[in-house]
């Protein structure tokens, strides 16, 4: 069985490699790349990008896991939003124009600082 710390260090290592590629993600796609395991994958995967989202705010860093996004739209799912107000980096709804925008700030941050990092 694999440790959380494990986890959360092969989702990001994911999400590096996607920021080097300037591409985001599907939830489903990083959950297949980073051979996340079974059972409620999704879900318990979520859970550490939000936990990410903590840990990369808390240190100044861009928020990594704005490159996962929905199958169904180019934005992150309802939760990505609500953590983004709770850390006080957005305070609107959860789609439309308003979230489009802080959506794309912040996914603008995680790729400007992609450009500089080594490859």
């Amino acid at each position: 069985m694999v440790d959380d710390d494990a986890l959360l260090a092969r989702l990001r290592g994911e999400l590096e490699s996607c920021a080097q590629t300037g591409r985001t993600v599907t939830y489903a796609e990083l959950a297949e790349r980073s051979n996340f395991p079974p059972p409620h994958r999704i879900h318990r995967m979520t859970e550490m990008l939000e936990t990410m989202m903590r840990e990369d705010h808390a240190a100044g860093r861009p928020l990594l896991a704005s490159l996962v996004v929905s199958r169904t739209g180019p934005l992150p799912q309802r939760g990505y939003f609500d953590l983004l107000r709770t850390l006080s980096r957005y305070d609107g709804p959860d789609s439309g124009p308003e979230a489009a925008a802080a959506h794309q700030r912040e996914l603008s941050a995680v790729l400007a600082a992609a450009e500089g990092a080594p490859c």
